[in-house]
């Protein structure tokens, strides 16, 4: 993402600022939902498609491959995907949202 950001390929904006491109990868069918699934601990392929209520397989690796493109999630050792820092980083700049939705919710 951060080569996209760079070169001004962000859909939905011509300067590429950071802040679009960011958004432009959040805004995408099953990313935020990724990586809430991941922010507790690591998840295998199959596993994660059963937490994201079986999202197409197609669709899914292809949000994953741009999650690790830009930095947020990797593939482990055992195979799982997790979050990298930066990931962890975002997921908790989302916990206060997180907190507001469950008390608007009420």
């Amino acid at each position: 993402m951060a080569k996209q950001a760079a070169s001004g390929k962000v859909r939905g904006s011509r300067t590429g600022r950071p802040v679009m491109a960011l958004l432009d990868l959040l805004g995408r069918r099953w990313s935020l939902r990724i990586l809430w699934e991941l922010r507790d601990a690591p998840l295998t392929s199959r596993a994660l498609r059963t937490a994201c209520d079986e999202a197409s397989p197609t669709v899914l690796q292809a949000r994953l491959t741009e999650l690790r493109e830009a930095g947020f999630v990797e593939l482990g050792e055992g195979g799982g995907y997790g979050l990298t820092a930066l990931g962890r980083e975002l997921c908790a700049t989302f916990m206060p949202l997180h907190r507001f939705a469950e008390r608007w919710k009420k």
